[in-house]
């Protein structure tokens, strides 16, 4: 079921939960994300059809991604393409530069479902152990590692100190020294990462507090996390999020999440980042 705010858009919903559903269900997911405009057009025996299974797949499916059923479902995926801008036409420009301008394109039109499963309740949350836990450990691996590493630098520039740990073996022995009043905050894109979910399970053994920041709120990683914010993959499914990986919008929500921080830390995550700012000063030359 749907564990995020009831305004998400469908096909945010289907993109986020697919890779968690029934085979049957999935197919049906991935059948009316495909061609969102004839699913509006669809009644829920015609889906059916079209996808090879019971009428009560689809209802299942609607009700999957939280939604009474399928005529819901409908409604929903209409206001969406009412509300949302068609995606640019790949074939406009053949150039490079016409490539990059449309790969730029796609992704602001997909920004304003990024934080669409985060809730207010969650987001506190989620400041609250960043400001309050003692220690705190911040693990990614594989394309997330970046993300991690970046979001480590941020948290200790402005105040809050963070350890990161790139080795795998390492960010486990850490993990499990942690202790009751840490944190351990893991960033996984997929939410399936073994490594991450080893090391979530060690601060969890060690009493420590875990949050997660991933892209599928139905994944081992969300699961685990005692808070987790689930940031709406770029991408339309976990088949492309695999093919054409991309972490810009978990560094947007990290980034952003450090100056709520920031904000709620007021003079001493200021003065942490005036002291920073005078370091960086003196590391430059003409």
């Amino acid at each position: 079921m749907w564990p995020g705010p009831a305004d998400a858009p469908p096909t945010t919903r289907i993109a986020m939960l697919a890779p968690s559903m029934q085979p049957s269900e999935r197919r049906v997911a991935e059948a009316i994300a495909t061609d969102v405009d004839l699913a509006v057009e669809r009644t829920a025996q015609e889906i059916a059809d079209a996808v090879g299974v019971g009428r009560a797949t689809v209802i299942r499916t609607a009700q999957t991604l939280g939604y009474d059923g399928y005529p819901q479902l409908r409604v929903a995926l209409a206001r969406e393409r009412a509300t949302v801008a068609p995606a640019p036409d790949d074939t406009a420009d053949a150039t490079m530069l016409g490539a990059l301008r449309g790969a730029v394109d796609r992704f602001s039109a997909r920004l304003a479902q990024t934080v669409s499963a985060i809730t207010e309740e969650d987001l506190t949350a989620f400041v609250d152990e960043l400001d309050a836990s003692t220690r705190l450990l911040v693990a990614a691996n594989g394309l997330s590692a970046p993300v991690g590493a970046d979001l480590a630098m941020r948290l200790t520039s402005a105040g809050r100190p963070a350890e990161y740990v790139a080795d795998t073996l390492g960010q486990q022995i850490t993990a499990s020294l942690l202790g009751p009043g840490s944190a351990c905050l893991v960033v996984s894109g997929s939410g399936v990462n073994r490594a991450s979910i080893d090391v979530m399970t060690a601060a969890r053994e060690s009493g420590a507090r875990v949050l997660a920041i991933t892209s599928f709120p139905r994944s081992p990683v969300a699961e685990i996390a005692d808070v987790a914010l689930v940031v709406a993959p770029i991408n339309d499914s976990f088949r492309d999020e695999l093919l054409h990986t991309s972490r810009a919008a978990l560094m947007l929500v990290t980034e952003s999440v450090v100056g709520l921080l920031v904000r709620r830390r007021g003079d001493s995550a200021t003065a942490a980042q005036a002291a920073t700012l005078s370091v960086l000063g003196h590391s430059l030359s003409e």
